[in-house]
C-alpha cells in the first residue's frame, strides 16, 4: 500500500503545473460521479448489442429466401434448356445423326432460339454451349447452333475449367466472378452456373459445358437492400472459400470467416456467434443457401456498437459537465496566468521529437522563464546550423557515389564490346566489323545524347537490343531476345545502362555456360501499386545457391569478382542510391533451368 501511494505521489509531481491546479479543484466533484457512467455504459452496451444482433438476424432471415429464389430462377433457366428436345438428343448415346448435321437441324435452331429468349438484360445475361471439338468446323461458324456453340479453346484457361478438369466427379458449378475468364466477363456476364455433359462426335464421347451467365450485381443488391446497419457486412462464400458476393469487399476481407468455420458453426448453433478478429469482437451469423454450396455470412463488428454506446454516454456526460463547468473555468483561469509562458516553452521543446526545433519569439521579461527562452533560442540556432551542414555533406556523398558507380558502367561495356569487334577483325569479317562499329556508335549515341543520368525504358530496350545483336554477331545468332513491354511504360524514366549489365550476365554466365551455347532471354514488365516491375529471365544454367545469395553483396576484393557481377552489383546499388533501399534488383534461380531478375523502380 505504501508503494502504491508513493507511485501516486510520483505521478502527481510529474504532472504539468496547470493540470495540478485544475485537478485539485475538480477531484472532489468528479470522484462521486465516476461510478454512475461506468455502470450505465456497461448496461447500455449490452442492450445495444442485443438489439443490433436481433435486427441483423431478422434481415438475414428475409434475405436468404430472396437469394434462394434467385438461384431457383437460374436453375429453372438451366432446367428449361436441359429438358429441350435438342439437349436430350445431344446427350443420347443412341443418336445416329452426325454432330455437325445435328447442329444444323431444326431442333438445334429451336434450342438456340430458346436460349436467346431466356437471356437478356435482367438476371440472365447470356447462355453458351462450349464443345470439345475442333474449332474449324461449321458448328461454330455456319450452323443453326451458331453463335450459341463455341469451341472449348475459348475457356480452357479459365479457373472454372481447371476445377472441372481437376475434379472429374464435379458435374455442376456456381462460378463467382474470378472463376470466369476476362472474355466471358466482358462479353457474357460476371457470374455463371455451369454443368458438364458428354455427347458423341465422330464415334467418340466428347465433353461439353452448358453455361448460364448471370449478373453478380443482382446478388450484391439483394445483400445491400436488406442490411439493417451500415457498420455490418453481408457476404456469400462457397465451399472453396471463394467470395461470391458482398456488400463491401474491404470489410468482407477483414471480417472473413472460412467455409470450415461457417460449416462448424452452422452444425453447432443457429444463432450468432462471437469471435475475436484482429483484436476486435465480431458477431457473426450464417444462413445456408439451398441448391448451392453457398453460405451467407452476416458480420457485425463491435466497435460501432461501442461507439453508439459512447454517444449515449456523451449525452449523459453533458449534464455532468454542466455541474463541474464552473469549477473547471475558475481553476483554468487561476492557473493559466502562471503557466501560459512556461507551457509555450515546454510545448515548443516537445515538438523536437517530431522534427527540428523552432525558435520562440524573444521574451519581453527578464525572469527565469525569459532566461529559459533565450537559452532555448540559442540552442535552436546551433542545431539548425549543424543539421544543414550534415545534410549537405550527406547529399554530396550520395551524388559522388552515384557518379562513381555510373562511371564504372560505361568502360565495362565498352571493354567487352571492343573485345568482340577485335575478334571479328581477326577473323577477317570486315563487313561484320563495319556493322558492329555502326551499332556500337548508335549505342553510345543513345547513351551520351543527353547529360542527364536518366533515360527511358524505350531507349534502354533499344540499348540492350543493340547489345544482343552485337553479341549474336559473335555467337552465330544463338541468343534469342524477346522484349514484351506495355506501351504505357515505354516513356517511364529509368537510370541509363540498367538492362544491359543484367542481360550481359544472363548471356555470359547463363546461356554461354550451357553445352549447346544457345538460349532465350525474355524481358517484360508491368505496373504495380507501388512501382514498376521489370522481369528479365533466361534459360541458362542457373546460379548455385551459395553464389546467388551473394550476387548483390559488395565484394571486398573486386579483383576476384567477374566483371559482369560487378556491373550487376553497381546497377543494384545505383537504383538504391537514387530511389531507396526498397528498390533495385532481386535474383531468383533454379540450377539447370534458368534465372529470373526482377528490377523494381518507382
Amino acid at each position: 500500500m505504501r508503494t502504491f501511494f508513493q507511485g501516486i505521489t510520483h505521478f502527481y509531481r510529474n504532472l504539468r503545473l496547470q493540470t495540478k491546479l485544475t485537478i485539485t479543484h475538480l477531484v472532489i466533484v468528479t470522484i462521486p460521479m465516476v461510478a454512475i457512467p461506468v455502470l450505465f455504459f456497461t448496461q447500455l452496451y449490452d442492450m445495444i448489442v442485443a438489439d443490433t444482433v436481433r435486427k441483423e438476424q431478422e434481415a438475414a432471415i428475409q434475405t436468404a429466401p430472396m437469394i434462394e429464389e434467385t438461384v431457383a430462377d437460374i436453375l429453372a433457366v438451366h432446367g428449361t434448356l436441359t429438358e429441350h428436345e435438342f439437349y436430350s438428343k445431344l446427350i443420347n448415346p443412341a443418336r445416329v445423326e452426325d454432330l455437325e448435321v445435328f447442329a444444323d437441324s431444326e431442333e438445334a435452331k429451336g434450342f438456340r432460339k430458346e436460349a436467346e429468349s431466356l437471356a437478356g438484360d435482367g438476371l440472365i445475361r447470356d447462355i453458351r454451349l462450349y464443345m470439345d471439338i475442333p474449332d474449324d468446323g461449321e458448328i461454330f461458324s455456319d450452323s443453326a447452333l451458331s453463335p450459341l456453340a463455341e469451341p472449348m479453346d475459348r475457356i480452357r484457361r479459365t479457373y472454372w475449367y481447371g476445377i472441372f478438369a481437376g475434379e472429374p466427379s464435379t458435374s455442376r458449378l456456381f462460378c463467382p466472378s474470378f472463376y470466369l475468364g476476362t472474355y466471358e466477363k466482358s462479353t457474357y456476364g460476371d457470374m455463371a452456373y455451369i454443368t458438364r455433359g458428354r455427347t458423341l462426335y465422330e464415334g467418340r464421347w466428347v465433353t461439353f459445358y452448358l453455361a448460364v451467365y448471370f449478373s453478380q450485381e443482382h446478388l450484391d443488391e439483394l445483400l445491400k437492400n436488406n442490411m439493417s446497419s451500415n457498420s455490418s457486412v453481408d457476404y456469400i462464400i462457397n465451399n472453396r472459400d471463394s467470395m461470391v458476393a458482398t456488400t463491401d469487399i474491404a470489410l468482407s476481407g477483414t471480417y472473413h470467416f472460412s467455409y470450415d468455420v461457417v460449416l462448424e458453426s452452422v452444425m453447432s448453433s443457429n444463432n450468432f456467434i462471437s469471435k475475436n478478429i484482429l483484436g476486435e469482437d465480431v458477431y457473426a451469423g450464417f444462413n445456408r443457401i439451398r441448391n448451392t454450396d453457398w453460405y451467407m455470412v452476416v458480420a457485425v463488428p463491435s466497435e460501432p456498437l461501442i461507439q453508439k454506446s459512447r454517444i449515449f454516454i456523451g449525452l449523459f456526460g453533458l449534464v455532468y459537465l454542466g455541474c463541474i463547468l464552473a469549477s473547471f473555468m475558475i481553476a483554468t483561469l487561476l492557473s493559466r496566468s502562471l503557466t501560459n509562458r512556461l507551457s509555450a516553452v515546454i510545448d515548443q521543446m516537445s515538438k523536437c521529437r517530431l522534427g527540428l526545433p523552432a525558435a520562440l519569439p524573444d521574451s519581453d521579461a527578464q525572469d527565469e522563464i525569459g532566461d529559459l527562452v533565450d537559452s532555448y533560442n540559442y540552442m535552436t540556432h546551433i542545431i539548425h546550423d549543424l543539421v544543414e551542414e550534415q545534410a549537405k555533406a550527406a547529399e554530396d556523398l550520395r551524388i559522388a557515389e552515384f557518379n562513381s558507380l555510373q562511371a564504372q558502367m560505361n568502360p565495362h561495356f565498352l571493354y567487352n564490346t571492343m573485345d568482340m569487334i577485335n575478334w571479328l577483325s581477326q577473323q577477317g569479317r570486315s563487313q561484320e566489323v563495319t556493322m558492329a562499329v555502326q551499332k556500337l556508335s548508335r549505342f553510345y549515341k543513345l547513351t551520351l545524347s543527353r547529360k542527364q543520368s536518366l533515360s527511358t525504358i524505350q531507349d534502354e530496350l533499344e540499348h540492350v537490343s543493340i547489345y544482343v545483336e552485337l553479341l549474336n554477331m559473335r555467337f552465330a545468332d544463338n541468343i534469342d531476345f524477346i522484349a514484351d513491354m506495355p506501351d504505357c511504360l515505354m516513356e517511364r524514366p529509368i537510370p541509363k545502362l540498367t538492362f544491359q549489365p543484367v542481360v550481359e550476365n544472363c548471356i555470359l554466365h547463363g546461356i554461354m555456360e550451357k553445352e549447346e551455347k544457345e538460349g532465350t532471354i525474355v524481358l517484360t514488365g508491368w505496373e504495380e501499386e507501388n512501382g514498376i516491375v521489370i522481369l528479365i529471365s533466361d534459360d541458362g544454367v542457373g546460379i548455385e545457391p551459395d553464389i546467388l545469395e551473394n550476387i548483390l553483396v559488395e565484394k571486398k576484393n573486386r579483383a576476384k569478382s567477374s566483371g559482369t557481377n560487378i556491373a550487376v552489383y553497381n546497377t543494384h546499388r545505383r537504383l538504391q542510391l537514387m530511389y531507396g533501399v526498397e528498390y533495385g534488383l532481386k535474383y531468383s534461380s533454379t540450377p539447370g533451368e534458368g534465372t529470373e531478375v526482377e528490377i523494381r523502380i518507382p
